[in-house]
């Protein structure tokens, strides 16, 4: 589920948060690094339930509409098949993902009112209604209607206080976990251990992001004495706290990780730049960091190794 440039935020977002707290050790960053990639998944798995949670509403909508004195042609026709299908009973009666669930103490997290709200507002959408009175629904219709209602559940005010409540980065994880849950719904009936695929990988985690944390943190100073000279009239101090956490992190890329090319780097973290810091961080941070390869290479602190690497 995880990208190397999402790990590269997350590493970004460790070492500033690191830079704000005096005598951060080590262990406590490294420590950070690892529960921040931690909750991306624990966050698929909240975003999973929440929506089982919120499609279950439907039997309770049943129940009232049914119960009513004089229902409505429209009371009556009404059922509850966006929960009662076999493709969301794939996810509700999957006994791994039940387990985790249990696991996170996501259920704690949701609470009733916050279920009803959601479901309340996106039952009144033209596009369920003409759903649940459609005859003769195929798993074509039922998965159109479960991406419709991850897609309101995510432009639900509602719910995404409900999620940033329990998880503050959100809306630096938000695409990824969209993305993922769009495959995730896309691919129904799961299979029994569909959750495994989006569990965090192992090389973009550690063998990519922990090495990245170890060399940003502990290559700081020397870091810093490599980039002075490049800023010419700027005084580092006045460089922003992102573009300079960025521009070290990239450094770091084009001297300890000789698989990666110099030229993905850089854009790499010009990119990041453009979503985390100011307008003209971008073209500051590609030309600071083009000065600096082009000096690391001529003195031989930059080898690639591997085949089209070797520049």
């Amino acid at each position: 589920m995880l990208s190397r440039r999402n790990v590269r935020i997350k590493v970004m977002q460790v070492l500033y948060a690191a830079g704000k707290v005096q005598d951060m050790d080590f262990g406590s960053v490294m420590q950070l690094y690892r529960k921040g990639i931690s909750r991306s998944f624990e966050l698929l798995l909240f975003n999973l339930d929440a929506m089982i949670r919120i499609a279950g509403f439907a039997r309770q909508d049943a129940s009232k509409k049914t119960a009513k004195l004089r229902p409505t042609d429209e009371d009556r026709l009404f059922t509850a098949k966006l929960y009662d299908n076999s493709l969301l009973a794939s996810l509700s009666e999957n006994p791994g993902l039940k387990r985790l669930i249990r696991a996170y103490h996501l259920d704690d997290m949701i609470d009733e009112d916050n279920v009803r709200l959601v479901y309340s507002d996106f039952a009144k959408s033209e596009e369920y209604k003409n759903y649940v009175l459609k005859k003769g629904t195929d798993e074509e219709d039922h998965t159109e209607m479960l991406l419709f209602l991850y897609k309101h559940c995510c432009a639900d005010e509602t719910f995404n206080e409900l999620v940033e409540d329990h998880y503050p980065a959100w809306i630096d994880d938000k695409s990824l976990i969209v993305g993922s849950m769009k495959k995730i719904l896309k691919a129904l009936p799961a299979e029994a251990d569909f959750y495994d695929a989006y569990r965090p990988p192992e090389e973009a985690v550690k063998e990519f992001g922990e090495l990245l944390v170890d060399k940003s943190f502990h290559t700081d100073g020397e870091l810093l004495e490599i980039i002075e000279p490049a800023l010419k009239n700027w005084d580092a101090e006045r460089v922003a706290v992102i573009d300079m956490i960025l521009i070290k992190m990239a450094l770091c890329e084009m001297m300890y990780f000789p698989s990666i090319p110099t030229k993905v780097t850089l854009n790499e973290y010009v990119e990041i730049s453009k979503l985390y810091s100011t307008d003209k961080s971008k073209d500051f941070i590609n030309g600071i960091l083009d000065r600096l390869m082009k000096k690391l290479q001529k003195d031989g602190k930059i080898v690639k190794e591997g085949r089209g690497l070797i520049e």
